[in-house]
């Protein structure tokens, strides 16, 4: 599998960019527009702030699904059986946020989520006209005004040896939504199932931004831009006693978006959500 490394600011890079996302499902960019700083503070901050209390005042909302869901709640991934081995915080435009992490949580929001909008622009340039002429609506008309686009921030703990046999950090999924803007994480261990079912290592230096396709692009392109299964390995060794944290923004359409003839994005979340075990 050839994943991609394309500069952001190349001249061609919009076409490498999305030639990736076909072949692959995944592309990286580098020297791109998110401050690196920002994200290195956040991942300090919230790394401090899930090994606080605090984190329990804010516990998940079944009906809106903000807030914090605890490793005792954390997803299942589809058609796994064991809990991922990690917690994590949902951060919505109109959700709730510790004051004292929520100034910069919604600026890399704004600048991530604008990043997203731009990089879709480009998936809707470059998709066949016979594969974009099946879209209910212009990729960029979808999100227009969304309030779904989800910003996560994700700790997996230190392994302590307890844990259950086979459990991962992240189990093999394919996200739900359009596409996933991840910056690379504090730790590596992301990796990527090749056509050939194949796992394999996404490039993952510091400062590199990964994109993935999810479920709800693949199911507006009829598989054109596939959803790729991908998860984050377990440690070994010194490796094992760190913490990872990570900062996924799923980007979402308004949910009476038409996906297909069998889903809306609403319909295909709720689904999904259900299947994750977080929603009844």
């Amino acid at each position: 599998m050839n994943v991609r490394i394309v500069d952001y600011r190349a001249a061609d890079a919009a076409e490498q960019f999305t030639r990736s996302l076909h072949e692959t499902g995944f592309g990286v960019l580098v020297n791109h527009p998110i401050d690196q700083q920002l994200v290195e503070k956040i991942y300090s901050d919230w790394l401090a702030f899930f090994g606080t209390p605090q984190k329990h005042d804010y516990a998940f909302s079944v009906e809106k699904q903000d807030g914090y869901f605890s490793p005792a709640i954390s997803e299942t991934a589809k058609g796994a059986s064991l809990k991922d081995i990690k917690e994590y915080f949902h951060i919505y435009p109109w959700g709730r946020v510790p004051p004292q992490l929520a100034d910069d949580a919604r600026r890399y929001y704004a600048s991530t989520n604008a990043l997203a909008r731009e990089l879709l622009g480009w998936v809707e340039q470059y998709t066949p006209a016979d594969i974009a002429a099946h879209y209910s609506e212009p990729l960029s008309g979808m999100i227009a005004d969304s309030q779904q686009t989800l910003l996560r921030v994700l700790h997996y703990p230190p392994l302590t040896g307890q844990e259950a046999p086979g459990a991962l950090r992240a189990a093999a999924h394919g996200d739900i939504n359009l596409l996933t803007i991840l910056p690379a994480a504090s730790e590596p261990g992301l990796q990527v199932q090749d056509k050939t079912g194949n796992w394999v290592d996404v490039p993952c230096d510091f400062g590199m931004l990964i994109i993935n396709i999810g479920d709800m692009l693949q199911e507006a392109s009829r598989g054109y831009y596939p959803s790729t299964q991908h998860r984050v390995v377990n440690p070994q060794g010194e490796a094992a006693r760190s913490s990872r944290v990570s900062l996924p923004l799923f980007l979402h359409p308004r949910p009476e978006v038409v996906l297909s003839e069998r889903h809306t994005a609403g319909s295909y979340l709720d689904e999904r959500l259900r299947e994750l075990g977080v929603k009844k």
